[in-house]
């Protein structure tokens, strides 16, 4: 992306921002730094149905993919994922490296099986299913999926999405921006999800069917422990952000309206320790 950096550095203290976003690339070398889940074997359902998945196993190794994005965040190093790297069987899914989910996860995340416990966050197994089925996650098409700080960006990445992540304050911004950049005032999207699925399954699956659509994510209450106190998440194309940088000072964000925005932004800083 052609975004030079005094550029993104005024674009994120207009909007109130200090973090520079995340953004996800696919790539077939392996990062040489950052955070990644210890490898495993990822169980199929093939491997389910045969009575040869070791789900104990898996879940011995559990660890969360905002977990590693977090502290990505953090160190301002890169996070990433493979099929032998992902963490847990719902990222698995959620990004792309394993389709069906398993039926033991189905049931787990809905309404359980008999001596199973369960989270309870969708009303049935066959519910669930069809909302896997819908979202139908788009295959991961190299080795790794990559989560990397926008400073970190070399010429020869190739980003296919750019995730920002920001208190409510801050998150009007982003979202009224989207709006002013695309004219569509259904640009923003904020389907039920995983935490790490809002920032790629959903949005590649909308841009899989021709729409362009921020997504708003980071409501799983599984994974708000990897979030600051009040922060969600926003995820965009490309595309989308560069016409964001580059609009933005055509909008809004430079009327008098934004300047109180600012204000409560900058309270908020305060009473976060984060002025």
């Amino acid at each position: 992306m052609n975004i030079s950096d005094q550029r993104l550095d005024d674009f994120l203290q207009t909007i109130g921002l200090d973090e520079p976003p995340m953004v996800a690339l696919f790539c077939d070398d392996e990062p040489t730094d950052g955070f990644s889940p210890k490898p495993q074997l990822l169980p199929s359902r093939e491997m389910e149905a045969q009575g040869q998945a070791d789900l104990g196993q898996v879940f011995a190794n559990f660890s969360c993919a905002m977990g590693h994005i977090w502290r990505a965040r953090k160190k301002r190093l890169p996070a990433w994922f493979s099929a032998e790297r992902f963490g847990c069987l719902g990222a698995a899914f959620w990004l792309g490296f394993q389709k069906p989910q398993l039926e033991s996860i189905i049931h787990y995340v809905s309404t359980g099986a008999q001596g199973m416990e369960s989270e309870h966050y969708c009303a049935s197994p066959d519910e669930l299913r069809r909302i896997f089925n819908y979202v139908d996650p788009r295959p991961v098409p190299s080795k790794y999926l990559v989560f990397k700080p926008f400073e970190l960006l070399s010429e020869a990445d190739k980003p296919v999405l750019v995730c920002f992540f920001a208190r409510p304050e801050a998150m009007a911004g982003l979202h009224q921006l989207a709006t002013f950049v695309s004219n569509d005032p259904e640009v923003v999207a904020s389907p039920w999800s995983a935490g790490c699925g809002s920032l790629v399954a959903w949005p590649l699956h909308y841009l899989a069917k021709g729409q362009e659509r921020a997504v708003l994510g980071g409501w799983d209450p599984s994974a708000r422990k990897f979030y600051k106190t009040d922060e969600l998440s926003f995820t965009v194309s490309p595309a989308m952000f560069e016409g964001m940088v580059e609009l933005y000072e055509q909008s809004f964000l430079k009327k008098h309206a934004w300047r109180g925005s600012l204000q409560k932004i900058a309270r908020s800083k305060k009473a976060w320790n984060e002025a």
